[in-house]
């Protein structure tokens, strides 16, 4: 990733831990809740190590390669689930990202006469991809607000987290959403730097 050392290593420290929590989600929950969590994984250490700072290490050449064809295979994986569910169209959409971002930060990108691959890609689908991260993370972090706190109300339980040790991890859908919250912010960061 190209920018300062510093945001590539809370990049990569941030999506190394998100892509673990995601780990353990996909421990409980539903078949298709477990196979998102699993893709929402692999999202999350696939941009922990494309963050990594050239500092402390660089990908090999054939690296790029690597992140093209597992994110080409996870974007195929989405469009044929993208008929069971919306959010896999979200997945199609992060997965093509990346396969993107690989391919133009690849060595050699921007060389040998070939103008559609500009040390920063393409400027018209990089915009594309950004504006549609801000407005992923605007939604998102919208849905995670309470309704009761966002209208200034209380619901007359008397307060405090409803039943928090009973529940199993994976089974917080606030903390899946604020996951995704996390690596839709992260992508945009990383499409800023591109």
């Amino acid at each position: 990733m190209h920018g300062p050392a510093l945001s590539g290593w809370l990049l990569m420290l941030l999506c190394g831990i998100t892509g673990a929590y995601c780990v353990l989600r996909a421990r409980s929950g539903t078949a298709g809740e477990r196979r998102a969590a699993h893709a929402d994984a692999v999202m999350g250490f696939g941009m922990a190590a494309m963050a990594v700072p050239a500092a402390l290490f660089t990908l090999p050449d054939w690296m790029w390669a690597v992140y093209t064809v597992v994110f080409g295979g996870a974007a195929v994986r989405a469009l044929v689930g993208a008929r069971r569910s919306g959010h896999h169209l979200h997945h199609l959409v992060g997965s093509l990202a990346m396969v993107y971002m690989a391919v133009a930060m690849a060595p050699g990108a921007g060389q040998g006469g070939h103008a559609a691959h500009a040390a920063g890609g393409v400027p018209v689908l990089t915009g594309a991809l950004l504006a549609y991260y801000a407005l992923y993370v605007l939604r998102s972090a919208g849905r995670l607000i309470p309704v009761d706190a966002a209208a200034g109300g209380s619901d007359g339980r008397g307060g405090g987290a409803p039943g928090v040790a009973g529940i199993a991890w994976g089974a917080r859908p606030e903390l899946a959403m604020a996951c995704r919250l996390t690596m839709g912010l992260a992508m945009f960061a990383m499409l800023l730097t591109l």
